[in-house]
């Protein structure tokens, strides 16, 4: 509804009926005006290396009006950044990053407000806010909807806001209600105590409503509903003035003029009359910009290590290239180091696009918001990357062009650096433009990998251009790469003499022959000559010539512009995600099974799954009234999902003294928690609460032992006694976030919850029956197939919490803000649902965010906090909160009137909010209060009774409730469910491995049997394991998805083992990646030409052992990696090595001190074995090219003159009977080929199974060892100094 209202509504089939914008149609709103109309969305995403100040700031730039009342621009952005951070109470974090999952920022409640003061600093005509007061406390939720009032009036605003749990004192600041449910207010009971908020909510709710008693015909479907208020006088009225409104303003042009002309005057001049954006584009360049600096100065972290990875790459390679000789015995090195250079500088930045696609949102929110042209923020991102690309390019220019003695001029030198950095940034714009042009990561990680593939294949190094099948050759002309690689090999070579490395022939028999009956066996050799010109080399072999090398740079220029340019355009009109929508998704074959409601001619007690199971909760003492409509409901109900009830609990858990202080870089230790105490006692409700950043889910998680740094002291006790070794297990924990696996079901993640958590001695059938009552105690019946990731905020509360109960927790429950998103009807539901569990004896300790006062008397007891996590009150609240109203109102309080909140009472009083105060010190006023000393006592009662009881049993022999082997296979059932529910995942894999098969398979069509020919064979397996590379980082993905599920929710649960999940992980992973792998090889094999006689063992490598190998090591580097792409550049980085030292690009003979890197290398025993299996034992027959010609003494022919030397170098003559021209091939077999420049020998070809069976054996444990070490492990790996330090001072 509101981003219909907001005009946003591209991602929508189609919408029907009337919008009017005063007197701007929707269309001409979108095109000209949007940034008047702004859509607050419920999720707080922002860039999380932005500091506060920086977001609002940013927003407020890029809607600053031209015309401005006094000052510059820079002052009013500071002046609205200034009032915006006051009045949400967020001066104290202005320089505190904003944060995500990944990077520790602000609070959840500090980033809801940084979205409304961001919101807010667009200056919107009409606001649409999407549930903004989530996450917020009552007191800063009605601090907020005050200042939309107090903005709504001096600024003649439009203000749409959508409340779940609206409470009386934010209600009333609101001038018109309108009530969802395809229609308006019914003809219903309104109970004098219950809020009007509450009550509209339940006329929606068939369980909820009570019909007014002597009315005959009651509405009961929706469109009854919408009937009776369309005919009611209300109804009419309203009808009356939209039809008034429509007439005045709706088609009025000069209306519409006047709106256009005073929106126009905020406009910067030169903007442009047929666009929303308030500055030109140079103004939101230079913005956004800045944005990207301030990013980047944010995580200089990332930075550094591309820089890093730079110079490390480049010394890594200098020194296996150091020094090369200017002889023909380098120059295959030579093109190699060039080649190399080339393919790291130009597509390193591939890893780049899953950052692209996480800012997309982002990106598409401010664009929707009129903030910017989408296509700033790449070309923004491109101006900001050259001085950057500039720096790391030259660093590793410099590095690694003198440590490998390329030609020494400062000519050769800058023409290398310059085409180095405009290749650079013209394969920066490249994979951009790919990521820019997909809406989902998958797709655009298979074409950057297909690209990458084509790309550094017909470069011209792995297969030279006079080599290439005509079909295929044209990719050369598309390729930037194939252009910068002639530029920089042409430049190197064409002042290149090499010396000849082996003149031919020579050694015994040979010592007085004279230079005109040698020569060198190098391509571009001439008789007669000890050396080989480079230039002719580089004409002969590549076909590349030196006079071309400015026309190359420049096409390479031209290719830069035109990527930049499809990447501007892709950015600009392909701003959406393959999940901008939420559409609920079931499993396919199942049945949605429809909630079960009474015929219109029955009682009027109507039931909806999730409230008709509630049990009743008890009228005299928690009940806000008898004429609350869940009361309705039977006392007792001989099917309710509760007759499964928790055992009777007579353990109390206590806390004593609880102080959590974490570390705080370059900066005193922060206390979160200090001092704080209670207990909670089975049957007893108690509420956490507090204002945002008190340390209300800090507490929770430090009483549910689920913090892992910093510092915990102080008591925590059961009975008196140490917590049981499997109190987490005995324990439940809902927590605020909802993290689950995305693609299982609900019924699914209740079983799997059920089946690991509660105790082996529960029947299985139990279990089950236990999940469904469950599910209809959480109303998702109507959901229990849909996939938990498509579900909306609210569903997805409701599947976390049926998640919890599914294990039926028997110590104790802990839930952290379980009503947050929802309406104020499941809120009460859950509660309901929250308060019959106690009634039964379960202990329950429970934070809560703007309860009603209706909500809030359901709680039994009270925990308040203050900021500083210091406690202010804790006891019981009494009938209608009267005990702590007393406390408050004793202690200095001011008088709380009969109709406010007690819950918001309390936060006023003690001074929460975002710009609220006190005098008073709530925290010492506790200490020194009976009510205090009182609760010491009961806590030393509770322990010395408890220790006379006993200490609480453990229930479980071992850490987990079910066998190792259990937990494996729930696991693996789940992981294959949740591959074969990800299609993008499956195809992307499958697709790459196809389409590679026969790209590589065609580019070496039909390999010939010349050296040229042995060559591109050795190459069609090369790039096969070039291959490796995106397959890995692909798995990764989800790989470290599914440990952030584990590690956030079922680790601290005591779910299973991470043993467990990683060896789920790793069976389910393996299958796949054969399949596609088999795929690859039968695309492959036979169209490179391989010999049929050599397929098994080709399989056997290819199919099998190299999968096994990549998958080992892909999910080794996501275990020790916090996110996809950082295990991507590391991947990158480490895969470098197999490849640098495989002995293909640098020859084994010239490795030098490298050599004992190229025995540790997997890439060496793969290479090897493939090779030496699949082109071992074969004849060379050389192509026209490849024959060396040479001159024999006078009187001898060929055969008499070279019979000597090829009986022990090898080679053999084409015209052995010639007494002139003899035209001599150096190599006559593969073997001596192989042995001699590649140190392969097909012996080894078993060998080389063995070894890289051993390399996935250590890759695999790896794996465990990297997930405990960097995952599992707490504290710090190396010895903490600053520590150390700060107890010295």
């Amino acid at each position: 509804m509101l981003k219909t209202l907001a005009n946003h509504t591209e991602e929508y089939h189609a919408v029907s009926g009337e919008r009017h914008y005063d007197s701007i149609s929707p269309a001409d709103l979108k095109r000209y005006f949007r940034g008047d109309v702004q859509y607050c969305p419920e999720d707080d995403i922002h860039f999380p290396t932005l500091t506060v100040e920086q977001t609002i700031d940013f927003a407020a730039t890029t809607r600053t009006p031209r015309t401005r009342i006094d000052g510059t621009r820079s002052q009013f952005v500071e002046t609205v950044t200034t009032i915006l951070t006051t009045v949400f109470g967020l001066r104290h974090v202005r320089k505190t990053p904003v944060g995500n999952q990944q990077i520790r920022g602000i609070s959840g409640g500090q980033k809801k407000r940084v979205s409304i003061a961001e919101a807010l600093a667009t200056r919107a005509c009409i606001g649409c806010w999407d549930n903004s007061t989530r996450g917020l406390d009552a007191s800063t939720a009605l601090e907020f909807v005050q200042a939309l009032r107090i903005t709504t009036d001096t600024m003649k605003l439009g203000t749409v806001v959508s409340i779940y749990q609206a409470g009386e004192s934010l209600y009333k600041h609101f001038d018109k209600v309108c009530v969802i449910y395809e229609g308006s207010s019914p003809d219903m009971n309104l109970p004098t105590v219950k809020p009007p908020p509450d009550f509209l909510v339940a006329v929606t709710d068939p369980g909820a409503r009570i019909p007014r008693a002597g009315v005959a015909s009651q509405p009961r479907t929706a469109d009854e509903f919408a009937q009776y208020f369309k005919a009611s006088k209300l109804g009419r009225e309203n009808a009356e003035e939209v039809d008034q409104y429509i007439s005045t303003y709706s088609g009025n042009t000069e209306s519409a003029k006047a709106y256009a002309q005073s929106a126009r005057a905020e406009f910067a001049k030169r903007s442009g009359m047929k666009n929303p954006y308030m500055l030109t584009i140079p103004q939101q360049v230079a913005a956004v910009m800045r944005r990207k600096i301030q990013i980047i100065r944010g995580s200089m972290l990332a930075t550094g290590i591309n820089l890093f990875s730079y110079v490390f790459q480049a010394i890594i390679t200098g020194t296996v290239f150091l020094r090369m000789p200017e002889a023909t015995s380098a120059f295959f090195s030579r093109s190699g180091v060039l080649f190399f250079a080339l393919l790291f500088s130009a597509l390193n930045t591939m890893a780049e696009i899953p950052a692209l696609f996480a800012q997309r949102e982002i990106v598409l929110r401010h664009e929707k918001a009129a903030l910017y042209h989408p296509f700033v923020e790449m070309l923004a991102h491109t101006l900001v990357d050259i001085p950057i690309a500039l720096v790391i390019t030259t660093v590793f220019v410099i590095i690694l062009y003198f440590m490998t003695g390329l030609q020494r001029s400062p000519e050769q030198f800058l023409t290398f650096l310059l085409s180095l950095l405009v290749l650079s940034l013209t394969m920066k714009s490249w994979f951009r433009a790919i990521a820019a042009a997909f809406k989902s990561e998958a797709t655009a990680q298979v074409v950057a990998g297909l690209s990458t593939l084509a790309l550094s294949i017909y470069t011209g190094y792995t297969i030279p251009k006079p080599s290439m099948i005509g079909a295929l050759r044209w990719i050369t002309y598309i390729n930037p790469l194939r252009y910068g690689f002639e530029a920089i090999l042409t430049n190197e070579f064409r002042t290149l003499r090499g010396a000849c490395s082996s003149l031919v022939p020579q050694g015994p028999g040979y010592e007085n022959v004279s230079l005109e009956n040698q020569v060198c066996a190098v391509v571009g050799a001439q008789p007669g000559q000890d050396f080989v010109d480079g230039a002719e080399f580089a004409r002969l072999s590549y076909g590349f010539s030196y006079s071309k090398t400015w026309m190359n740079l420049g096409i390479i220029i031209a290719f830069g512009v035109g990527f930049t340019v499809l990447l501007l355009v892709f950015s600009e009109y392909n701003t959406s995600t393959g999940h901008d929508s939420t559409v609920a998704l079931f499993k396919r074959g199942t049945k949605v099974k429809k909630v079960k409601k009474d015929a219109p001619g029955n009682s009027g007690d109507d039931k909806e799954c999730g409230l008709d199971n509630l049990k009743s909760v008890d009228d005299k003492h928690h009940a806000p009234s008898a004429q609350s409509p869940l009361d309705a409901k039977p006392p007792t109900q001989t099917d309710s999902p509760l007759e499964a009830k928790p055992p009777t609990q007579t353990d109390i858990f206590t806390w004593q003294n609880i102080k959590y202080t974490v570390p705080i870089s370059g900066e005193p230790d922060r206390t979160l928690l200090n001092e704080v105490y209670g207990y909670v006692a089975p049957g007893k409700l108690t509420a956490l609460m507090g204002e945002s950043g008190a340390g209300k889910t800090t507490l929770l998680n430090v009483l549910a032992k689920r913090v892992y740094s910093g510092t915990v002291t102080g008591d925590m006790l059961v009975n008196g006694q140490a917590l049981p070794a499997d109190f987490q297990s005995q324990t439940g924990y809902v927590q605020q976030m909802d993290t689950h696996e995305p693609t299982s079901t609900v019924r699914e993640a209740l079983i799997f919850s059920a089946k690991l958590r509660q105790p082996p001695s529960v029947p299985l059938e139990e279990k089950l029956a236990y999940v469904e009552k469950c599910i209809d105690i959480c109303g998702l019946t109507e959901y229990a197939e849909a996939a938990i990731g498509s579900l909306n905020v609210e569903y997805k509360k409701r599947s976390t919490i049926a998640v919890e109960l599914a294990a039926k927790p028997k110590l104790l429950l802990f839930l952290d803000e379980p009503t947050s998103g929802l309406d104020s009807q499941f809120a009460w539901a859950i509660v309901s649902f929250l308060r019959s569990l106690a009634d039964q004896g379960q202990a329950i300790l429970c934070t809560i965010h703007q309860p009603s006062a209706e909500l809030f008397q359901v709680f039994d007891r009270l925990l308040l906090l203050k900021m500083g996590g210091q406690t202010v009150y804790f006891g019981d609240l009494g009938t209608n909160a009267t005990k702590l109203i007393n406390y408050f109102e004793r202690n200095g309080g001011r008088h709380c009137e009969g109709h406010e909140n007690p819950a918001e009472y309390m936060l006023d009083v003690i001074g929460a909010g975002a710009t609220a105060s006190t005098s008073a010190d709530w925290h010492n006023l506790w200490l020194q209060s009976p009510e205090a000393a009182s609760t010491q006592e009961e806590i030393k009662t509770i322990i010395s009774e408890g220790i006379n009881r006993g200490a609480v049993q453990t229930e479980l022999t071992s850490e987990f409730a079910t066998p190792w082997l259990v937990q494996v296979k729930e696991l693996i059932v789940r992981g294959i469910n949740s591959y074969w529910r990800d299609p993008t995942y499956l195809m992307a894999k499958l697709v790459l491995n196809t389409l590679a098969g026969l790209f590589i398979g065609f580019t070496f069509f039909k390999a010939k049997d010349t050296q040229q020919g042995t060559q591109n064979k050795l190459f069609a397996i090369f790039m096969c394991e070039i291959l490796t590379v995106p397959l890995a980082t692909q798995l990764m993905v989800p790989f470290i998805n599914i440990r952030n599920v584990y590690e956030i929710r079922e680790r601290p649960s005591r779910m299973y083992s991470w043993t467990a999940l990683v060896t789920a992980q790793i069976l389910v992973e393996i299958p796949w990646n054969i399949f596609g792998a088999t795929i690859l090889f039968f695309t492959w094999f036979w169209t490179v030409g391989f010999q049929n006689d050599r397929a098994g063992y080709t399989y056997l490598m290819m199919g099998i052992v190299n999968p096994l190998y990549y998958t080992s090591i892909g999910q080794a580097v996501a275990a020790m990696s916090p996110d996809a792409q950082t295990g991507a550049l590391l991947f990158s980085l480490l895969f470098s090595f197999v490849l640098t030292f495989n002995g293909v690009l640098q020859p084994f003979r010239q490795l030098g001190w490298w050599r004992w890197m190229y025995r540790l290398s997997p890439g060496t025993y793969l290479i090897e074995g493939l090779l030496g299996q699949a082109l071992g034992q074969q004849d060379i027959n050389c192509s026209a090219v490849e024959f060396v010609k040479i001159t024999p003494p006078s009187g001898q022919t060929c055969a008499e003159y070279m019979n000597p030397y090829i009986s022990f170098a090898g080679g053999y003559l084409q015209n052995p009977d010639a007494s002139a021209d003899c035209n001599f091939c150096s190599t006559r077999t593969t073997d001596q080929f192989l042995e001699a420049s590649f140190n392969i020998y097909y012996s080894h070809r078993w060998r080389n199974v063995g070894i890289m069976l051993a390399f996935v054996v250590f890759n695999v444990s790896v794996i465990y060892i990297f997930t405990y070490l960097f995952r599992i492990r707490t504290g710090s790996l190396l010895p903490s100094f600053r520590r150390f330090k700060k107890k010295k001072n």
